[in-house]
């Protein structure tokens, strides 16, 4: 694999090389799917999920070059026709090798849908897309399926942001998904999900489709050492080298979430100089500035009572209850009904998110920015 100028991997996944840690969780990971096992992995987006899950599929492909691993982001999907064709794209003539044998062999088996084939200007490689209409979603969802338990070959699937199928109009979406998942005796699957109040009630609610079908993992933070360890690996590349203390503090300040430290630790590398918390917190200022004409838009966006709480979560940096007498009067903020219905408003806009049993405004810069220019 091709060097990369900078290690620290903002976007994408560049191979293991450039992935910090995690090797608890992926070798916990592998082990439920080598047994037989559909994992539900929860965390907060930006903490490293997509890039765990192409780890994973890695190790797994190098291990198993038999086994085929898909990957799709359902987050853009708004009904159920979408996520078919989003699932069709992605797996259709991925499965076996390219042939012409393979070509009629896919077009008979999907002889009753509008089939569109495209070919890649690099690799040269057929895409399959099928048009779903409303009539034929179920019919269409089990030839998928059945495709791809014809093929004989082991298939991992991970979908991101499963949580999003809830929100589909149309009704019965997962008892549909469920009905054809279990009965697939060679695909196994990856639900992952950020929104971990949605995630947790459609897998562990005695009410819901999935109800128990999975292993649940929840994804922690990295440990600030094994991050250390991580960073100086590269940055002792240049020369350079963060001590204890000042790796500690750029953790801390933006508590420790993978995203933001990768983003800090882009720039550091960048510069190519001395790391003091001098340097990271210019750093942090110009990332922050460099987003601010968003940040605006954000906060305008917002009604009073919003914008009220959101400054409030951001200038505690973490809230366990913001309903207490004490902190809604700390910030003068409204009657305790109004307090939260701004919050429920906030979370499903995903301004604000629960980690840890506490609130925090999700975007740690944005955090940083209503700090810095609300006045209270």
């Amino acid at each position: 694999m091709e060097q990369l100028n900078n290690p620290f991997v903002i976007y994408g996944y560049k191979g293991a090389e450039y992935f910090c840690d995690r090797k608890k969780e992926t070798e916990l990971i592998i082990r439920a799917l080598s047994n037989e096992r559909n994992i539900v992995l929860i965390s907060p987006r930006r903490i490293g999920k997509t890039g765990l899950i192409q780890h994973v599929f890695e190790n797994i492909q190098t291990m198993e070059p038999e086994t085929k691993c898909f990957y799709l982001d359902v987050n853009a999907t708004r009904n159920m026709s979408q996520f078919i064709q989003l699932l069709g794209k992605t797996v259709i003539g991925k499965v076996d090798t390219f042939s012409q044998a393979a070509m009629r062999k896919i077009t008979d088996f999907f002889a009753n849908y509008k089939l569109t084939v495209s070919f890649d200007e690099q690799t040269a490689l057929p895409t399959f897309s099928i048009t779903v209409s409303p009539d034929q979603r179920e019919d269409s969802l089990k030839h998928i399926f059945e495709y791809l338990k014809q093929s004989g070959k082991r298939i991992y699937i991970a979908i991101d942001e499963f949580q999003q199928i809830a929100e589909y109009p149309e009704g019965g979406a997962e008892a549909l998904l469920r009905s054809y998942i279990q009965f697939l005796p060679n695909v196994y699957f990856i639900f992952a999900g950020s929104k971990q109040h949605i995630m947790t009630d459609m897998f562990l609610s005695a009410k819901r489709p999935f109800y128990q079908s999975s292993q649940i993992v929840n994804l922690p933070l990295i440990d600030v050492r094994e991050y250390q360890a991580f960073a100086n690996k590269w940055l002792e590349r240049k020369g350079i080298e963060a001590d204890d203390q000042t790796f500690f503090y750029l953790y801390n300040k933006v508590d420790g979430q993978t995203w933001y430290v990768q983003d800090i630790l882009n720039r550091l590398y960048q510069n190519e100089k001395e790391i003091t918390e001098s340097e990271i917190d210019g750093v942090i200022d110009e990332l922050v500035n460099e987003q601010e004409v968003a940040f605006i838009n954000y906060y305008e966006s917002l009604t009073d009572n919003q914008a009220a709480l959101l400054s409030a979560i951001a200038k505690e940096r973490a809230v366990s209850s913001v309903l207490s007498q004490e902190f809604v009067r700390r910030y003068n903020l409204p009657a305790p009904s109004s307090v939260s219905l701004a919050l429920k408003t906030l979370l499903e806009k995903e301004f604000v998110y629960k980690f840890n049993d506490r609130y925090i405004v999700y975007d740690r810069f944005f955090g940083m920015w209503i700090r810095r220019n609300v006045i209270e």
